[in-house]
């Protein structure tokens, strides 16, 4: 029965959207294979086409390995001054900087007497002029080196040959130099040692294990139209990575937005040699010797993601597509019927006008602004697709005015360059001049002021295009403003999603000044955690690709983009009902919660599979609304410190090796431990518990880590322990956030020791950044005979609930008296055979529990 609906529903939803489009949107997954070459290309006449055609049969990288690279030769004299330290070498001069006690810039000019400009990077907001004044440091001269020395942190720098190497306080080696730096042709590279037994991590989106080691990266923005595990380059990539051998953590960030190239131990195994196809060489040295402080020191140089809208961390409803309105009306209703909790429905590309960025298929969508309003009613927000390929259409007026404003890229010889995209040849904004920003923010007003929409989904924005002169994107010598700089699209292509993402953000600051946006995107690059979410694209609906998913979003995290999730179920392919389960509960402990799936595949909306699938979904989306207010805490702590919501263990217990390599269980927030449950037929797994108490969130029951447990994992539940010493803020069931005022906040409290948050204000607009927010510090104390909690808070918002649950769990016998704010109190309750001990209360600043 189920099967028969199914297929009815998917024979329904192709019959509604026509032949045309149908057939053009299953080309999609083949078009790699085909990549015709457009001759007769509106807009692209034959001196254009044959640059593109040539570009793309040339490749855009070089054979990296095949290169012979001309290194700086030895140190001849230096120069300190100011935070400025200049090395005058044979072949090329080097300039140090330090910005900080543990954190360096190292920049290459090949030629020897050359200067060195401030510089300019789309992935930087923290200039040289925002850091404090240059920290004390020394340099000593000992005959075959020079030591720098900060604080916290030497530089060694070899004379003969001149090479780099940076260890801690005490002389411990933290990064050693290789070959040092060179350059081949227009090409750059740097090329230091990896340590026995070291870890590398991040690089942005990777379909690989956790640890990067033994594996070659691209750094090329790229559309795989699929992937599986190992393939490589994904949409979004970020030439930073973070090390870790013994105690020493560091992380090193190349600031070069061409095409580059990561050999982690691959082509050596003691290597780490990174490289640029153009450009500077320009990197950060960060040293810890904590990776969290490392990543704090990262995002303060790139930027932190500001606090998304309240509702963006509820469930999400998607898929490709759901049209005419009629069939969105329904999807909105079959929620709040089932009571299967929801805050957003999304509109792929078949709302719009024969795929025209900025319109609405009238004929399908008579009425966007009442669509709209009515699932806003019901507690839905509606997210739509932009692309930012442009219909070459003058009686388009998107197209009408970019061509009357000058803002799409073109060749050097003055055309514009089209490319085959959904509507057909379209041009392309160039994102990194102003003025096109300017006109991309003001084309915003019908979506977000007339008819409402709650949020904006970017895809396509690699870019990519579908097959033209035998390349997935725009051909390398395309020009770009580059802000007045100029500069070729081979090194722009890994900041168009960037640009693109901050010129939608200020679209929507443009028309909805005080109101967060929320803004996801499928490609990005360093930095782009400051406009936009991003989601790990088009998956496949296989355990294979479950497994993956950890990783990916870990390693997303350590590269400093921590809103981030999966398409729930998988894009490409039909889950099972079991699959469909798992991957449901997992995604209710990732940041970005929503269910995804292509055009032409079954339905995938939590009641696909009929029970007792459809009741184990809820479940896994109740939990997740339930825990709102610690996952919106969370959040507040990434967007403050660049700490990931979704953290690897090694980032909490650094000094405990067996987490090192830990990439199937992770910490969600700093409190809770979830190891999801990643293959068929599970009933059982094994669980890895650092040092300090953990108690099984579901039974209560105590474990002392270091431990490996083998635990219950019954299709009904996922594994999750409660971390000693922290506080589990959690509100009553709803069916989209702020559906009605939290009347009673319960604060869970797992004995041990240890400081945790609540955060909390209006959930919508920017009054929080006026100081409209309140902030909780919870600080929990486990000693002999007693246990304590004691809360401050700060900030001028008030929350609507009056009162507090406050739960203790793991209680070992009856406490004697329990006293708040210092006095006595009998009106506590306590359970022996869950032990737990539970008072209702109204404000208050320290609870003790004495036996």
């Amino acid at each position: 029965m189920a099967l028969k609906k199914s297929l009815q529903q998917l024979v329904t939803e192709l019959t509604s959207l026509g032949p045309g489009m149908v057939a053009q949107s299953l080309f999609f997954p083949w078009r790699r294979a085909l990549r015709v070459a457009r001759l007769n290309s509106q807009g692209q006449p034959w001196p254009a086409f044959w640059q593109a055609w040539r570009a793309a049969r040339n490749g855009h990288a070089p054979s990296w390995e095949a290169l012979s690279w001309t290194l700086v030769g030895d140190l001849i004299s230096y120069r300190a001054d100011g935070r400025y330290i200049r090395l005058q070498c044979n072949n090329a001069a080097i300039e140090l900087a330090v910005l900080s006690e543990t954190v360096v810039r190292v920049r290459l000019n090949r030629d020897p007497n050359g200067n060195f400009e401030p510089p300019f990077s789309y992935a930087v907001v923290r200039t040289d002029d925002d850091w404090p004044l240059p920290p004390p440091y020394a340099i000593d001269d000992l005959g075959d080196t020079l030591e720098l020395c900060t604080a916290r942190l030497r530089v060694r720098i070899e004379k003969h040959p001149c090479r780099i190497s940076f260890l801690d306080h005490a002389g411990q080696t933290v990064l050693a130099a290789d070959e040092g730096m060179g350059w081949s042709g227009e090409a750059v590279m740097a090329s230091t040692r990896l340590e026995p037994g070291e870890h590398i991590y991040g690089l942005g989106e990777k379909a690989y294990g956790l640890d990067r080691r033994g594996h070659v990266f691209d750094m090329w923005n790229t559309d795989p139209s699929g992937y599986g595990p190992g393939h490589d380059p994904l949409y979004l990539n970020v030439p930073f990575c973070l090390g870790l051998h013994g105690v020493q953590g560091y992380g090193l960030f190349l600031d070069n937005s061409s095409r580059a190239h990561f050999d982690v131990g691959a082509s050596h195994p003691d290597r780490l040699r990174f490289a640029a196809a153009s450009g500077e060489l320009r990197y950060y040295f960060f040293y810890g010797p904590d990776l969290r402080a490392v990543l704090e020191r990262y995002t303060e140089l790139t930027g932190r993601m500001p606090l998304p809208p309240r509702w963006a961390l509820g469930y999400q409803q998607s898929r490709w597509s759901y049209s005419p309105a009629s069939q969105v009306r329904d999807i909105a209703r079959q929620f709040r019927m089932r009571a299967i909790p929801c805050d957003a429905i999304y509109l792929d590309i078949h709302y719009m006008r024969g795929y025209r960025s900025f319109t609405w298929n009238r004929r399908r969508f008579p009425d966007p602004r009442e669509l709209v309003a009515d699932l806003r009613a019901a507690g839905f927000h509606t997210v739509v697709v932009i692309d930012p390929a442009i219909k070459v259409d003058r009686h388009y007026e998107v197209c009408a005015t970019g061509l009357q404003e000058d803002v799409f890229c073109k060749y050097p010889d003055g055309d514009r360059v089209a490319a085959p995209v959904w509507p057909g040849d379209a041009y392309f904004p160039d994102f990194t001049a102003p003025r096109t920003r300017q006109w991309w923010a003001r084309l915003y007003r019908d979506l977000l002021v007339e008819a409402g929409v709650a949020g904006i989904w970017m895809d396509m924005n690699e870019p990519a295009v579908l097959g033209a002169s035998g390349s997935d994107t725009l051909p390398d010598q395309v020009l770009h403003d580059y802000e007045g700089l100029g500069a070729t699209h081979a090194e722009m292509h890994n900041v168009y999603a960037l640009q693109m993402a901050r010129a939608t953000r200020e679209g929507w600051q443009t028309w909805r000044p005080n109101e967060r946006p929320f803004v996801i995107s499928r490609s990005g690059y360093a930095g782009v955690q400051r406009y936009a979410t991003h989601w790990t694209g088009d998956n496949e609906s296989t355990w294979e690709h479950l497994r993956l998913t950890i990783p990916m979003i870990l390693g997303l995290g350590l590269s400093g983009i921590s809103f981030t999730g999966a398409d729930t179920g998988g894009f490409w392919g039909a889950p099972d009902g079991e699959l469909a389960v798992r991957w449901h509960q997992l995604s209710a402990f990732t940041p970005f919660f929503r269910n995804h799936t292509a055009l032409g595949t079954p339905p995938q909306e939590p009641w696909a599979h009929g029970e007792p699938y459809e009741s184990l979904n809820r479940a896994a989306i109740e939990l997740r609304y339930r825990l709102m207010p610690y996952i919106y805490s969370a959040c507040w702590e990434s967007c403050e410190r660049g700490l990931p919501m979704v953290r690897p263990l090694f980032l909490e217990f650094q000094s405990d090796p067996e987490t090192h390599t830990i990439d199937d269980e992770f910490l969600f927030g700093d409190a809770l431990l979830v190891a999801p449950v990643c293959s068929p037929g599970t009933v059982m797994r094994q669980v890895y518990l650092p040092a300090g108490s953990w108690y099984d969130f579901w039974t209560g029951l105590r474990y002392d880590g270091p431990a490996v447990l083998t635990v219950p994992a019954p299709l009904s539940e996922v594994p999750i322990f409660a971390r000693g010493g922290y506080v589990v803020p959690m509100c009553p069931l709803m069916q989209y956030t702020g559906q009605r005022p939290v009347q009673v906040l319960t604060l869970n409290i797992f004995p041990g020791n240890g400081v945790s948050w609540l955060y909390e204000d209006d959930g919508r607009s920017l009054d929080y950044e006026q100081g409209f927010h309140r902030v909780s510090r919870f600080v929990t104390r486990r000693s002999e005979g007693e246990l304590r909690l004691q809360v401050d808070r700060q900030g001028a918002y008030r929350p609507e609930y009056e009162r507090c649950q406050v739960v203790f769990h793991g209680v070992e016998g009856r406490p004697s008296q329990v006293f708040v704010d210092g006095q006595p109190t009998s009106g506590w309750k306590h359970n022996v055979s869950t032990g737990i001990v539970e008072l209702s209360l109204q404000e208050f600043r320290r609870i003790a529990l004495i036996w």
